[in-house]
């Protein structure tokens, strides 16, 4: 038998109620790099962990637990490529110190698909992680929502159907008109692909995604993003259609947990960097969509030619991050590099909600200004 454990719940859903402290990561694996990041993450006490995708790389270990950059490319004719549990073992022994007190809240990233024999995906992931997808109404563990005090969650699918005829779609769309603004202010999305991404590595790779719920997402006023994938930290200044905007969210992505992968490095608005359109393409995540940009400083390229206006601040170093609401109006954001000393920061922005300079764009009742 196990251990005892405890944690404390989330406060009650109200717009002056946030837990304290929200520590976001992603892309962890099992590295020394990972226990870096666990380390000082747990230092900052968090009461909630939201974890972007990219959980164990147990789909980069063969069955004898050797590691493979790419099983399926080493045994191509075998029907079962990814599905060396032990490492999940690891993975979990090695964070139980941290998930046995703190709630954790998951979505899937491209490591999470393991594809075995008779073409399942994502076995390990749905079996070892609980998900809300019934109270939330949803059909399925790859998308879901919650609340955590005066903030309403949305965890979306990258790697299942979002077209707007797909049912993530319908799902997010019967989510979104039921979040009541005067108790949840806060609307954060989490999924693990950026759209906005300056880095070579997964340049536009998201861009079918963006494509079909961009529009929808800044309809409702979605005030914050965060993603994974892309293995750097990366900060946006609001923004929407790639064109700077009030009304948009801001774009976090926070892929530097500790993967056993290489670190995203060169950025593509850098000479001789910009990638081949044809080569942005990522079969796991549908269609090709990525095309030059039609307006702005960067119209008629695939590229900008220099850092764009709209990525605020980037670096290629492993850290994490922790989101402090402190009320209706205002949090603050700071994501913290693994070499830094303690209580040394690597980015700290202060993001300010101001919804009622976007009335006519934004999909919220008028209760939800009544206390700002």
């Amino acid at each position: 038998m196990s251990g005892i454990y405890h944690f404390r719940t989330m406060p009650v859903s109200g717009p002056r109620s946030y837990p304290n402290r929200i520590a976001v990561v992603g892309d962890l694996g099992l590295t020394y790099n990972t226990t870096d990041t666990i380390h000082n993450l747990k230092s900052n006490k968090p009461d909630l962990v939201l974890l972007v995708g990219d959980v164990s790389y147990a789909n980069l270990y063969r069955t004898n637990g050797t590691g493979s950059d790419c099983y399926d490319c080493s045994f191509p004719e075998t029907p079962i490529h990814e599905t060396y549990q032990p490492r999940w073992d690891y993975w979990g022994r090695f964070m139980q110190s941290l998930i046995s007190r703190t709630p954790i809240m998951v979505i899937e990233g491209n490591h999470e698909i393991e594809e075995q024999a008779g073409k399942q995906s994502f076995v390990a992931y749905r079996s070892r992680f609980a998900f809300p997808s019934e109270e939330s109404k949803s059909s399925s563990p790859f998308y879901y929502s919650f609340n955590a005090g005066g903030i309403h969650f949305i965890m979306l699918g990258a790697y299942v159907d979002y077209s707007k005829s797909a049912k993530q779609y319908k799902w997010l769309e019967r989510d979104l008109a039921n979040v009541d603004r005067s108790m949840t202010p806060w609307l954060v999305a989490a999924w693990h692909p950026p759209w906005y991404n300056t880095y070579t590595a997964h340049y536009k790779e998201a861009e079918c995604m963006r494509l079909e719920m961009e529009e929808l997402l800044y309809s409702y006023g979605v005030d914050i993003v965060f993603n994974g994938h892309v293995h750097a930290y990366e900060r946006s200044n609001r923004v929407y259609n790639y064109t700077l905007d009030p009304c948009g969210p801001v774009h976090i992505t926070v892929g530097d947990g500790g993967n056993r992968e290489k670190m995203a490095i060169e950025h593509a608005d850098e000479a001789a960097n910009c990638p081949e359109p044809s080569s942005t393409h990522d079969e796991d995540m549908g269609g090709f969509c990525a095309t030059n940009f039609t307006s702005g400083p960067a119209a008629g390229k695939f590229c900008w030619d220099q850092q764009p206006d709209y990525s605020a601040f980037r670096e290629s170093s492993f850290g994490h991050g922790i989101l402090e609401v402190k009320n209706e109006t205002w949090a603050l954001w700071t994501w913290y590099r693994n070499q830094d000393s303690s209580g040394k920061v690597g980015d700290q922005v202060y993001i300010v909600r101001q919804p009622e300079l976007c009335l006519g764009s934004i999909k919220l009742p008028k209760s939800s200004f009544a206390d700002s």
